[in-house]
């Protein structure tokens, strides 16, 4: 295992999402969402060619579907409504309240697929409160707040 740093600015991981609508994507993630937009790059035809949201440290890309990759196995790109609403992963934000976060969500427009619940794993383990929402195309984003930490050494 190699212990090299990211680069400055980024997290050890990031995610890149694709949309049938990257530009829409991007406008729903910061409204509904709460993210914030670090840098967006339209091509000429106004689609956008590379973006990067932060939520606090986290960082997504958004992809517009359709569009070559730099890299030639990057294979083709689809969004979750380009087939038939299946997902192949889902995303974990922690937040300070997941309750007031779920309500934040549902005004703003967005789909609570799982209202929050509180998961506890047991006393030698973690408590948190967690609630799954989609955003306009599909994907499937889980809001937690944890309640308890897992005691030391466990």
């Amino acid at each position: 295992m190699h212990d090299h740093s990211p680069p400055r600015g980024w997290p050890r991981l990031s995610s890149a999402l694709f949309y049938d609508d990257a530009a829409a994507a991007i406008d729903w993630l910061t409204r509904v969402f709460g993210f914030d937009v670090r840098l967006r790059v339209d091509g000429p035809d106004g689609r956008v060619v590379h973006s990067q949201l932060n939520f606090g440290e986290a960082l997504v890309m958004v992809g517009q579907v359709g569009l070559q990759g730099g890299a030639s196995h990057s294979g083709v790109r689809r969004s979750p409504r380009g087939v038939d609403g299946s997902n192949t992963q889902s995303l974990l934000i922690f937040v300070d309240n997941a309750d007031a976060y779920c309500e934040r969500v549902r005004a703003a427009g967005g789909t609570v697929l799982i209202e929050p619940e509180t998961q506890d794993y047991g006393p030698d383990c973690w408590s948190d409160r967690t609630f799954l929402a989609e955003d306009l195309e599909g994907h499937q984003w889980w809001f937690s707040q944890r309640l308890r930490e897992a005691p030391e050494g466990s």
